[in-house]
Order: C-alpha cells, then sequence, then structure tokens
C-alpha cells in the first residue's frame, strides 16, 4: 500500500479527477478555488511549547492547497510543509506537522477549521515557530484574520472530495466515520464523567462561506487534574484560563464561565472539521465521531485513502471526463 499522500499535488497524480458539473449547486458550494485576498498577520504563544510566534497568511495560487512555510528555517527550500494527512507526525493533544526534514508545525487544527469553514481552498501560512499560536483556544482568532484579509475566487474549478462508502475506525467504545451525505456535515457527541461536561452532541452544516459560530468560538478544554502532568511533560506550558476551559471535578473554573452550554462538544466538532481538512480538499459527505479524537481522525484519513473506491475526488466546475481511481 502507499502511504498517505504527502502534497496536493500527489493527491491530484494519484486519484483520477470527475466532473460533476451538476453537483455543485446541490451541496451549496461554489465552483471556483478561493484563497485570501491579501497578507494578514497575527501574533500569540504556542499551547505547548509556552513560545511567542507570529503567522502571517497570504494568497496562493489555485492548486497550490494550505502549506506552511517556516520562516525561521535555513535553507528555504527545508521550510515548506504542506497540510495534508501524509505530513502527520503527531497526534498527543493536538494535530502536529511536518516534513522529510524533521521540521514541524504543531497544533494546526484550529486555523485549519477556520480555513476551511470560510471554504479557502489556497494558502500560504509563513510561521517562524514550530506551533500555531493557541490565541484565545478557539478558531474565532482566526475566522476574523481571514475575514480581514477577505476571500476572493480562482478561475480554476474547485476539486472536492465525495465521500461514495462508509469508512469507520474505532478504537474502544470510541469511533468515527465519513458517509455518504449530499452535503458537508459533522456530528459529534462525547462522555464525560465530570458533571460540568457530561454526555452531549452536536450537529453543523456546512453551507459554502459560512461557519456555525457557535463552534467558531469553542474553546480547547482539559482537566485541572491533567495540567501537571502536561507541564511535566513538556506540554501546555502555554496554557491558561485565558485560552482554555479549565474543569475542576464537575466545576468550570473560568470566572466568565461557557460561551454556550454544549461549548465542549462544539470545540470537538471545531477539531473535527480542522483534522479532515488535512486531506487537502474539502469534503462532501457525513463526518460522525463519538468520543474522538486527533488520533483517531488521522486513522480516519490514511482509512480513507487507502479505499479509492470509497470516494471520488469531484471538479465542479467544467466537464471532465470521469476517469477511475488509480
Amino acid at each position: 500500500m502507499s502511504p498517505p499522500p504527502a502534497s496536493l499535488a500527489q493527491i491530484h497524480e494519484r486519484f483520477a479527477t470527475a466532473s460533476h458539473a451538476d453537483f455543485a449547486s446541490a451541496i451549496k458550494m461554489g465552483v471556483w478555488q478561493t484563497t485570501v485576498k491579501a497578507s494578514v498577520s497575527c501574533a500569540g504563544i504556542g499551547l505547548h511549547s509556552g513560545s511567542e510566534v507570529t503567522l502571517t497568511l497570504r494568497p496562493a495560487p489555485a492548486d497550490t492547497g494550505i502549506v506552511f512555510i517556516r520562516t525561521d528555517v535555513e535553507p528555504a527550500v527545508e521550510a515548506y510543509i504542506p497540510a495534508v494527512c501524509g505530513s502527520v507526525c503527531d497526534v498527543t493533544l493536538s494535530s502536529k506537522i511536518g516534513n522529510k526534514f524533521g521540521h514541524v508545525v504543531g497544533t494546526v487544527e484550529h486555523l485549519l477549521a477556520a480555513l476551511a469553514g470560510l471554504r479557502v481552498d489556497n494558502a500560504i501560512i509563513e510561521i517562524d515557530g514550530p506551533e500555531v499560536p493557541i490565541m484565545d483556544g478557539s478558531a474565532q482568532p482566526f475566522i476574523e484574520l481571514i475575514e480581514r484579509a477577505g476571500v476572493c475566487e480562482l478561475p480554476v474549478s474547485r476539486r472536492v472530495v465525495r465521500i461514495k462508502q462508509a469508512i469507520r475506525v474505532e478504537n474502544s467504545d470510541s469511533y468515527c466515520e465519513l458517509v455518504p451525505d449530499t452535503e458537508c456535515v459533522f456530528e459529534a457527541e462525547i462522555d464525560f464523567e465530570s458533571g460540568a461536561i457530561g454526555r452531549q452532541a452536536y450537529e453543523m452544516k456546512m453551507d459554502d462561506g459560512r461557519f456555525d459560530d457557535k463552534v467558531a468560538s469553542a474553546r480547547t478544554f482539559c482537566m485541572l487534574a491533567q495540567v501537571e502532568a502536561m507541564h511535566s511533560a513538556g506540554l501546555a506550558l502555554g496554557g491558561s484560563m485565558d485560552n482554555a476551559i479549565v474543569i475542576d471535578g464537575d466545576k468550570v473554573m473560568n470566572e466568565e464561565g461557557l460561551r454556550s452550554p454544549s461549548e465542549f462538544v462544539q470545540h470537538k466538532l471545531l477539531d473535527a472539521v480542522g483534522d479532515l481538512y488535512l486531506l487537502g480538499l474539502h469534503v462532501v459527505g457525513r463526518y460522525r465521531g463519538y468520543k474522538s479524537g486527533h488520533a483517531l481522525h488521522n486513522k480516519l484519513l490514511n482509512a480513507l485513502f487507502m479505499q479509492p473506491e470509497a470516494f471520488e475526488i469531484i471538479s465542479l466546475a467544467d466537464g471532465e471526463q470521469i476517469l477511475a481511481a488509480e
């Protein structure tokens, strides 16, 4: 079996594209690729590293995909890290991607969720450190960053991954799956012993260019008892109640409380949107996750690429002939 694609170009080389021009209206998605209109920057600290980092979004040509460039790395040829599942190198508490030279960018999921939610197909992300800034622990600051830059269409047909057959991965009682659907839908359910969280479920449709506000603003969370262990392991060094919800037993410790009664499951759904954008393309299908997380999401994407009969890549704006996947 071939390894998962390590770039958008590899995806297009290995899997042929079908044309379904009439499919675009059914899935409520624009037919043209997009990028950001202008360069825009933000700065913050890395959740796990605790280090200050600056990030700049820049416009990119069609079929670039989402590509990170480590501006602190020399030579420059070693600085490129495509945001695709073949680049994933660690899924401990977050999604980390890297390249063959050993350079990495961690905690990419919130930024990728914002790009997916606003249907940005192509962008260069310059970053001067090994981790995306955590900001307030949600995707909302990145949504606002992209909206400040603006989004524009490119004169090249958008390609999407359409799920044709169900793909499911499991770990004990946790699972996640992709099943066929005419729209892009995300469902998540969680179940925690803490009375502050309990059992929650949420569903979101991804209509073109709009992102559920409650999902976008949902913050990452952790148990107080886990904080010391994470610090001992060199993780969450930049974490605080300014960028995370902290739970002590059955109590939310943050003075301001929750942004939504379902903020916990909404954040899990946010993570799923970002992790699944490591497909390299927008997905048309239904995601379902129960007590899922970064490791299972990565396992799901790998399982999908290992079964090319379970999906097809569709070009939305032209009349190319349907070809068989390799």
